[in-house]
């Protein structure tokens, strides 16, 4: 006894009982759900790769327009608004921003002329896409929350326009993952990143196994860190994964609840396969030329996003769920790599131009997976983060206006030669069958299958949701 450490017997009682009392309450808030997401990510509800009920689209191909077109100058023809011209325009309020520039009505100096049996109008910026309106569903009645482009493209993105939140393809990749083993479940296309940057298409809480893989179609290598070194053979780079699989392996079992672990040991044997699968389906040489003619990647407006249409039929061909596309073009009058669609200074020359560079890749597109039988089962999206003033900023251009804009769907599930809401006389504001951000989303998971209410995910104790608590189905929209 005389040897015996009263002290240091106290801090080992001491010590015990709190270490206890941690390894309980870890216990305890990882089953509330308060911890990070267990780290095999094991999806909830409809998870597994099954949707809740049966799919009108296997497939979804996004194509976002940054910047911003005018929803007076593609597809929502105001006659008033010609009328008007040069105008002030009735109702102007400084303080809730009705208006946001000079207040005087801005004609579209393009012509509108009506296409196909459902008679849409459509802007002579866009000929070839023209001649798809019975396969579309224009919804006119869009509005959204910010006028700035960032705050913008993450509402449109994830329903929330603060970073932080899973985007739809992240989503989608939870709810249904993908068709090919070898290739990602969500891909996100881009020339000059938008504004924004990565976190517009980031996964969010989401476990890391559900972000995109990102193509950067300007880049001779267009995925990053893909392909093995030259001096590294296939079984010496199958052990040296081994070998990382075996050690994270160790690593993870003594922290069972960080979820981004496991998502970097699936990164790592998601890009080996994907080094054989992903370079054949990004091949578009192997089309024939008239295909590649057919999508306009023999000219100089139309290269880039000739590319992306075409390298995203081939994705979603491959069993590739979720494609974005962020129209890569140079802009040109007002706007820049970034935001093309921007048109602030001179709306003619902006649109004339964002307008040539996606009008006959996206016909293009619609065309190729109509001949193919997959527009039955790919949902393809149109449109922008907000939309523009109908009165004039300057002289000539249209600022920002999260007031209406105009969007359109075709494809799986969608009943062609739909023209839904509306927008005021003067094309600026959304004031029948008004449609949010979380509406679309609702939309769009229920063409693939999914309950929007039922897709959730338990992150710090709260169940949640793409759509929120907010979100209708367009049921108008659905054939």
């Amino acid at each position: 006894m005389k040897n015996f450490n009263f002290n240091a017997r106290r801090n080992f009682l001491k010590n015990a009982g709190l270490g206890c009392g941690s390894l309980a309450l870890t216990s305890l808030l990882s089953e509330e759900g308060l911890l990070s997401s267990p780290a095999s990510g094991a999806p909830q509800a409809a998870s597994l790769g099954q949707p809740h009920f049966a799919p009108k689209a296997k497939a979804v191909i996004w194509l976002f327009m940054p910047g911003s077109p005018s929803q007076v100058d593609t597809f929502d023809y105001k006659p008033q608004l010609q009328a008007l011209n040069g105008k002030k325009l009735e109702g102007a309020d400084p303080k809730t921003g009705f208006f946001t520039t000079s207040g005087k009505a801005l004609m579209s100096p393009f012509k509108f002329k009506q296409h196909g049996e459902s008679g849409a109008w459509v802007s002579e910026i866009f000929p070839n896409v023209s001649k798809h309106v019975d396969d579309m569903a224009f919804i006119h009645s869009c509005y959204s929350r910010s006028n700035n482009h960032t705050p913008a493209m993450l509402e449109m993105n994830s329903g929330a326009f603060l970073q932080g939140r899973p985007c739809v393809g992240s989503w989608v990749n939870y709810g249904l993952g993908s068709e090919n083993s070898n290739l990602p479940g969500f891909v996100v296309m881009h020339g000059v990143k938008p504004r924004g940057g990565d976190p517009i298409w980031a996964p969010g809480f989401l476990p890391r196994r559900f972000q995109p893989t990102a193509i950067d179609g300007r880049s001779a290598t267009p995925i990053a860190n893909l392909s093995r070194l030259k001096t590294m053979t296939d079984p010496q780079q199958r052990a040296q994964l081994d070998a990382l699989k075996f050690l994270n392996a160790k690593h993870q079992q003594l922290r069972p609840h960080e979820a981004d672990l496991a998502a970097r040991l699936e990164s790592f044997e998601l890009a080996y396969r994907m080094q054989t699968a992903a370079p054949e389906a990004m091949d578009i040489a192997k089309e024939s030329k008239e295909t590649q003619t057919m999508y306009g990647v023999d000219q100089k407006e139309t290269e880039l996003v000739g590319k992306q249409c075409l390298t995203a039929r081939r994705l979603i061909e491959r069993g590739v769920r979720f494609v974005q596309l962020y129209a890569a073009t140079n802009g040109g009058g007002g706007g820049v790599g970034d935001v093309p669609w921007d048109g602030h200074s001179d709306i003619k020359l902006n649109h004339s131009i964002a307008g040539k560079s996606v009008d006959q890749p996206i016909a293009a597109l619609l065309s190729d997976l109509k001949s193919r039988g997959l527009l039955d089962s790919t949902l393809v999206v149109w449109g922008g983060e907000f939309g523009r003033t109908s009165d004039s900023q300057g002289s000539n251009g249209r600022d920002h206006n999260p007031n209406a804009f105009t969007m359109w769907m075709a494809g799986g599930g969608i009943k062609g030669g739909v023209k839904y809401g509306a927008s005021d006389d003067f094309g600026y504001k959304a004031v029948h069958n008004r449609v949010g951000v979380n509406d679309l989303h609702a939309t769009i998971l229920h063409l693939l299958g999914l309950d929007h209410e039922k897709l959730t995910y338990r992150f710090n104790g709260r169940d949640y949701r793409l759509t929120d608590v907010a979100g209708d189905v367009i049921r108008e929209l659905l054939a």
